[in-house]
């Protein structure tokens, strides 16, 4: 069985790479860069809408593995309560499991703010206000979902350190 482990293991290090790496390529390298491609505050929420949805496509499949190949390590741990609530180990995992949650429900309100409708509505003359905060919780959703990303790869970082 080490092979099926290291597999799986493996998987979810995809899985991860894919959920956080492109999450942070969008938040730190994209966004900025689309200042430099679309003047107008409205094309260039369009664009991210449009990329947002188009990395979604992998995203979303990567974060479904994610939890799948998470609860299958981690269901040793979560089917002895012993463990899970009187170990080091146990308590991260379930900081872990809660930052998850939470951050599922954010990816959630943040995808459906990003929907087609809204992506239609920005060039056809919606007043800048509303524009602007359409904006804006696209762009703080983000950052606290990539914040939350980050911190869920150290509490996997922690756990994997025997801590």
């Amino acid at each position: 069985m080490p092979i099926a482990e290291s597999l799986i293991t493996w998987v979810h290090l995809i899985s991860a790479s894919i959920w956080v790496g492109g999450s942070i390529f969008i938040g730190i390298v994209l966004a900025p860069m689309l200042k430099s491609l679309a003047n107008a505050v409205e094309e260039r929420t369009v664009l991210m809408i449009m990329i947002g949805r188009r990395f979604n496509k992998v995203a979303l499949p990567a974060l479904v593995v994610l939890v799948a190949t998470g609860i299958y390590k981690a269901h040793v741990v979560l089917a002895s309560p012993d463990i899970l609530l009187g170990s080091n180990y146990g308590t991260i995992l379930v900081i872990k499991i809660i930052v998850v949650a939470s951050m599922i429900v954010l990816f959630s309100i943040h995808v459906k703010i990003s929907d087609v409708s809204k992506e239609k509505m920005l060039p056809s003359g919606y007043p800048d206000a509303k524009i602007m905060k359409v904006r804006s919780k696209i762009i703080w959703l983000g950052r606290i979902i990539v914040g939350q990303s980050i911190a869920i790869l150290l509490f996997a970082a922690l756990m994997d350190g025997g801590i």
